[in-house]
């Protein structure tokens, strides 16, 4: 039979109030947890961890004398461990979790939306609810959701104009400047100087807010038969070279142009032409020259001048746009060589435009009439500049733009 040894105790079993000892160890508890052969009802394990506890909890006075500060430190250290453990334990599983109910209530719950098909639109009328409300009814047409979302951008103009020095310089560049900036963009403006680019020039056309290209023929005056033409083929050479996309039109700026041609010009898939209305060189009489339209094909063209009856396109240099990529991409549109294409200065005056035209399409069916029919004039060659601008004395052109007044007058 195991026998059981008491503890010696600091209070010497002092008596207390009710009678008993607050340190004897009466109860099974106490026996199993002191008792130096443990029940064998109890596991090994279980009895190792209980006396781990029960040492930490209820400490056992030394016979050495260890100090009480050691004990209240592995009091703590023991307490720790235990909320630790506490904390770290699960009270709960998986399960119930997942049995819970997380749903919203059924007032919380989308619902959802009722298409109304196209049919029922038309005839949809909203009556007046009870409230007072100022609209009687309210009638819902038909929405066309594939044109509200079906985008489409806007092709870029690409307008090539040449300048140079003259008394009416100012005056050109600044019309044609505010009309292309009523034009909605994207549009590019090149505008083309010789030798030099002039800072008079570089200034207005920076002041019309327009998006430009300032650029600078080098050619030998001496040596060029036609000044324009140099100056649109360095506009060709860049659009080329950096691969413009858009619809090149050649805008003199002495010409008057209305609005509605470039908004037209966006619609030109490859080569379009219209009319233009000219003086002849009498000045005496407006006529016609372009193409005759049977809707947006082109079959004949209108031509007065004798001399120009041999050309094989009867179109002025503002009466035609095309294409960019015609330049620089020649597998696209089926080019049968890729030469670069250029405007010739080599050849009679009057037949730049149809010698240009004939390395861009093979014939009129290639072209695309606008507006449909070709029957509306949107731009005007009127040739009003005199040749020679004779000022007031004392009055000289300082530059290329402003008119100024000598000292010595």
């Amino acid at each position: 039979m195991a026998s059981i040894r008491r503890t010696l105790s600091p209070y010497h079993d002092r008596p207390y109030q009710n009678g008993g000892n607050p340190f004897s160890i009466e109860s099974a508890s106490h026996k199993v947890l002191y008792n130096g052969k443990a029940s064998s009802t109890l596991p090994s394990f279980g009895l190792g961890i209980l006396k781990f506890f029960a040492g930490g909890l209820f400490p056992k006075n030394s016979r050495k004398g260890v100090n009480s500060w050691k004990k209240w430190i592995y009091r703590c250290s023991m307490f720790f461990s235990l909320g630790f453990l506490l904390g770290m334990a699960p009270f709960g599983g998986v399960e119930d979790v997942r049995r819970r109910d997380f749903s919203f209530d059924e007032s919380f719950v989308a619902k959802p939306v009722e298409i109304v098909k196209e049919e029922n639109v038309k005839n949809l009328v909203v009556e007046k609810p009870e409230e007072n409300f100022v609209v009687d009814k309210v009638e819902l047409g038909v929405v066309d959701v594939n044109k509200r979302f079906d985008f489409v951008p806007r092709k870029q103009l690409i307008v090539v104009t040449p300048t140079y020095n003259r008394a009416l310089q100012a005056y050109y560049l600044n019309r044609l400047g505010q009309l292309l900036r009523l034009v909605p963009p994207p549009l590019l403006w090149i505008v083309v100087e010789m030798n030099a680019a002039s800072l008079e020039t570089a200034d207005i056309v920076r002041k019309t807010g327009v998006m430009y290209r300032h650029l600078v023929t080098k050619k030998n005056l001496t040596d060029i038969k036609d000044r324009g033409v140099h100056q649109r083929n360095t506009a060709l050479e860049h659009i080329e070279r950096h691969k413009l996309d858009g619809i090149v039109y050649f805008a003199d700026d002495d010409n008057i142009y209305s609005l509605e041609l470039f908004e037209s010009l966006r619609a030109i898939s490859r080569f379009g032409t219209w009319p233009v209305a000219m003086l002849a060189q009498s000045k005496n009489k407006a006529i016609m020259e372009g193409p005759v339209c049977n809707g947006s094909g082109v079959i004949g063209w209108h031509t007065n001048e004798k001399s120009k009856r041999l050309r094989r396109f009867h179109v002025d240099m503002s009466g035609f746009a095309f294409n960019s990529t015609i330049l620089w991409d020649p597998k696209r549109w089926k080019r049968p060589t890729s030469d670069p294409i250029r405007q010739l200065d080599t050849v009679k005056e009057g037949f730049q435009e149809t010698t240009f035209i004939e390395q861009v399409v093979e014939d009129e069916s290639q072209m695309e009439g606008i507006p449909p029919g070709c029957s509306r004039i949107m731009n005007w060659h009127l040739h009003l500049e005199a040749r020679e601008v004779s000022y007031p004395r004392g009055w000289l052109l300082q530059k290329n733009l402003d008119v100024v007044i000598s000292n010595n007058s």
